[in-house]
């Protein structure tokens, strides 16, 4: 099938043609030609107002729940919300029954993805059973496809533990992935600490459980001079320390989801669960520094951590109510929406398709002639409005729909496939 992409600027600063608005031709997963105003009979013709074309774009920290949660989530679902969300390749954390502990679960959600237009890869368990006990045999999962590891929604606490598993993935250059929450510290908590939770009357999270687990992990990072990503990240202190860790030369990195970059702990007001995360939502000042590292380069990439929650366990008292939104489909706005005044479109695909595949080891993707193409176009001037009939996730807990959004997913080509979003 061959497909062209009409009049799209390229964002890719290891291209020719970064910055020129140019066409492209795929034929059989490869770009065979860029131009301009060519004249093409494909069989597939995207084209439209404002079109930018870059690498796929990477979400490194996704839960698709299978197996063993499929009531909120299936591979098949999830990747529907990937490809939709313009992604098309995504990392899926390993907090499963079973947990992604071993190889046979590796296989399985390898297996399951197999064939669809979005490439999935397993992040396995740091410890057996992502229960903090043990180390999980994490070379042997590598060899069969597992790209990092993290015990996900459950950071390992124990320092011993973290630092063995620094030292295991050594052997490979392997990469720990961790959110820095502190449990003892959160434990209780319902929100972030301020202001707004003395006015609600719920317990905080102060940042001190976030900013002593940072503190942490990079001191172990330093004494086993291994590779660490903290994901995640959401307050000021936690930015001011991985800065200061990346300018002595240490091998950290990190990550934000787009809902501490669009949200603050104002929108609890209304005691809507929809807003109950992890790590919390934090005020204003920490949403800026958040921004302000986003545009410097101090974070990373983005991580969507889309977490699907079915009504039952959202839609109940707020202290009991699960934590997680499910916005993967939409991330790609809802970051746009909240920091196109402070950061440029070129930094925020760097976030997005560059930076996740050098972390990670993927391969990298440039857009020239005759190379695979793994694309994601796009517009920074289209809207998005995600209908509640229009979700693709199994569940609803994404409080962004219904909400008129700037910037667009036009299609996305990977797999010797592309898909058009309608």
């Amino acid at each position: 099938m061959q497909s062209l992409i009409r009049k799209a600027r390229v964002i890719d600063p290891q291209s020719v043609y970064n910055n020129k608005v140019v066409d492209l031709v795929i034929d059989n997963g490869i770009i065979v030609e860029i131009g301009f105003d060519l004249n093409v009979a494909a069989s597939v013709v995207i084209e439209g107002a404002d079109l930018c074309v870059s690498a796929g774009w990477v979400d490194i920290f996704a839960d698709y729940r299978e197996p063993g949660f499929e009531h909120k989530e299936t591979i098949a679902t999830g990747l529907a919300c990937a490809a939709a969300g313009g992604y098309t390749e995504v990392l899926v954390c390993p907090n499963t029954q079973p947990a992604v502990s071993g190889k046979s679960v590796v296989q399985y959600l390898l297996q399951r993805a197999q064939g669809n237009i979005v490439q999935l890869h397993p992040i396995g368990s740091a410890t057996q059973n992502a229960d903090g006990k043990e180390l999980a045999e994490m070379l042997d999962m590598r060899k069969y496809g597992a790209i990092a590891f993290t015990d996900g929604w459950k950071p390992v606490q124990n320092a011993s533990l973290m630092m063995k598993a620094l030292e295991y993935v050594k052997a490979f250059d392997g990469v720990i992935v961790q959110m820095p929450v502190d449990a003892a510290l959160s434990s209780g908590g319902l929100m972030h600490e301020g202001i707004m939770s003395t006015r609600l009357g719920m317990s905080g999270i102060p940042v001190i459980a976030e900013s002593l687990l940072v503190h942490r992990d990079i001191e172990l990072l330093r004494y086993t001079k291994s590779r660490l990503h903290i994901t995640g990240v959401s307050t000021a202190e936690s930015v001011a320390m991985i800065r200061k860790a990346k300018a002595e030369g240490l091998a950290v990195t990190c990550s934000v989801t787009p809902y501490h970059l669009a949200l603050t702990d104002a929108a609890l007001a209304g005691y809507d669960s929809a807003y109950k995360v992890s790590p919390p939502l934090r005020d204003e000042a920490h949403r800026q520094a958040l921004i302000a590292a986003l545009a410097d380069g101090t974070i990373d990439c983005i991580a969507a951590h889309h977490r699907p929650q079915e009504w039952d366990a959202k839609t109940k008292e707020f202290d009991y109510a699960a934590d997680g939104m499910a916005v993967q489909e939409i991330a790609f706005a809802i970051v746009w929406n909240a920091v196109r005044d402070a950061v440029t479109i070129d930094r925020l695909v760097d976030a997005i398709a560059i930076k996740p595949r050098e972390i990670f080891g993927l391969e990298p993707h440039t857009i020239v002639k005759g190379s695979n193409a793994s694309l994601t176009v796009f517009t920074t001037t289209g809207a998005t409005l995600l209908k509640d009939a229009e979700v693709k996730s199994l569940s609803k807990n994404n409080p962004f729909i219904g909400e008129k959004l700037v910037g667009s997913v036009v299609a996305i080509l990977n797999n010797n496939q592309t898909k058009v979003n309608k």
